[in-house]
């Protein structure tokens, strides 16, 4: 059975000072992230256990334990491939276009990814996504790592809002660090995605 890897990171662990600190990348990486993998690789040999005896009893809290963990895993690798010491200031081309069209500019866009990613409940994520149905970009919260989302969306850019991000350097102040974020995004990795999801 196939087992999930914590992926290295694309930069040095200070890479994105001062926006975020090298301490807070290095437990977010190197503990929370990991974390998440080895919940996701645990639990996939449980349910593998689980089929084995036909013993499914706890099977709905191992989905739910199983969701949790991957989605913390693909959210976390995907953030680390959305930010870099170089990012910053706003895509061009189709992905801008497309943020206009979908969100009357990128100001506005800006904003509400802001609000979302701010003003979460508890923990979870600020995403925009591509909504193949519709064909359009979305903004969407994510209560922890997995819930709120529309099921066929595919994330291109996500602001991590849990505590362990963001509160040993912003403290209680996530509006902070969110507005911070904006500096870092790699708009590059955006545009892969973003071309990636609608072709």
């Amino acid at each position: 059975m196939g087992q999930y890897t914590l992926p290295d990171m694309p930069y040095d662990y200070a890479a994105l000072e001062p926006a975020i600190t090298g301490e807070i990348l290095e437990l977010h990486h190197a503990k929370h992230h990991a974390a998440y993998v080895k919940g996701a690789n645990d639990t996939l040999e449980r349910m593998a256990e689980a089929r084995d005896k036909s013993e499914f009893a706890n099977l709905v809290g191992l989905e739910k334990t199983f969701a949790f963990n991957l989605s913390g895993h693909v959210l976390h690798t995907i953030f680390w491939q959305n930010l870099s010491p170089d990012g910053g200031d706003r895509p061009g081309g189709e992905l801008g276009d497309a943020i206009t069209e979908h969100f009357g500019s990128f100001e506005a866009f800006q904003r509400q990814l802001t609000t979302a990613t701010s003003t979460v409940q508890g923990s979870g994520w600020g995403v925009l996504a591509w909504e193949p149905l519709g064909r359009r970009l979305v903004v969407e919260q994510v209560y922890d790592h997995h819930g709120n989302v529309g099921m066929n969306t595919t994330p291109l850019l996500v602001f991590d809002a849990w505590e362990h991000a963001y509160y040993l350097q912003y403290r209680n102040v996530r509006p902070d660090y969110v507005e911070k974020l904006w500096s870092l995004v790699n708009w590059d990795d955006v545009i892969t995605r973003y071309t990636a999801a609608a072709a």
